[in-house]
């Protein structure tokens, strides 16, 4: 028999709290990102393995804070934890691939596709290989279509987002992605989860077996207190809340002479003057 699915059984505190999860990992991210696309080769890789483990960790999050809200009337169910933390692996190792693509190739063409497309697919894969370490005394069926759409919504968002990362346009640019992002994440989870349906073996037993709080809420300690402490090294980088295009000092760029910013003690501007021919020069006791 068909099983009754909820998935709002808390109403709209499980999408709205799910959202900003999806929203806190995707910020920091793509802030992650962003800052190691302007930093020197030696500082790349621990910047990009940041933003990777952040933006796993908040869309497993976001997954599993949704998760608290599904229910079958008719079945209890309960979560294998060997399945359900390696899904928290394969995001990180697939979104670190797609980061790592972006961050040495540039946000544009090939390497942007390429690393979007990769993204998109470890939220995807992250996602069912989630959804396979639930148990219940049922089948899971999927309509082969709506699961299709949901991966479409994974890849286009997270190619998107890789894209406002290397825009390396400031604080309310990355603010505007993440929301973006978080958004279409849970959009890709609502969908993945419209694609499902629920096929009972044997009685029905309604009402038995621990609650989705207290089943995943040890689960999510971990991961939530990751991006906390995330969150802490990005705010306290001094060149990360403004986010703007001169992070990277001039003799980090590349082409460009190192220089000295450092003035002669004595140096002093020399005063101009109009010239009776309508351009500026340096003052002489003939024009002064």
């Amino acid at each position: 028999m068909q099983g009754t699915v909820d998935g709002f059984s808390y109403g709209l505190v499980t999408p709205l709290v799910a959202y900003v999860m999806a929203c806190l990992g995707g910020a920091l991210g793509l802030r992650c990102t962003t800052r190691s696309m302007l930093v020197t080769h030696s500082w790349r890789p621990g910047w990009l393995a940041l933003g990777s483990a952040a933006i796993g960790s908040g869309i497993w999050t976001m997954h599993f804070v949704a998760m608290m809200g599904f229910t079958v009337k008719e079945a209890p169910i309960h979560y294998d934890k060997a399945t359900t933390y390696a899904s928290l692996g394969v995001a990180i190792v697939m979104v670190g691939v797609g980061i790592f693509i972006v961050g040495y190739r540039g946000a544009r063409g090939t390497a942007l596709f390429t690393g979007g497309t990769i993204t998109g697919l470890g939220v995807a894969s992250m996602h069912y290989l989630g959804m396979a370490g639930m148990r219940l005394n049922g089948k899971l069926e999927y309509n082969t279509f709506t699961v299709g759409a949901s991966v479409v919504i994974a890849v286009v968002a997270a190619t998107a987002a890789l894209w406002a990362a290397g825009q390396v346009r400031g604080f309310a640019w990355s603010v505007g992605a993440s929301l973006v992002m978080g958004l279409a994440v849970s959009g890709m989870h609502y969908t993945g989860m419209a694609a499902l349906s629920v096929h009972l073996h044997g009685t029905p037993v309604p009402g038995s077996g621990d609650s989705h709080a207290s089943l995943l809420a040890p689960m999510l300690i971990g991961p939530l207190a990751f991006l906390l402490l995330a969150g802490v090294v990005v705010m306290f980088d001094p060149l990360m809340v403004m986010g703007k295009p001169d992070w990277t000092p001039v003799e980090n760029k590349p082409g460009v002479p190192a220089r000295s910013t450092v003035r002669h003690p004595h140096h002093h501007s020399v005063p101009t003057s109009r010239r009776p021919d309508g351009h500026r020069g340096a003052r002489t006791p003939q024009n002064r």
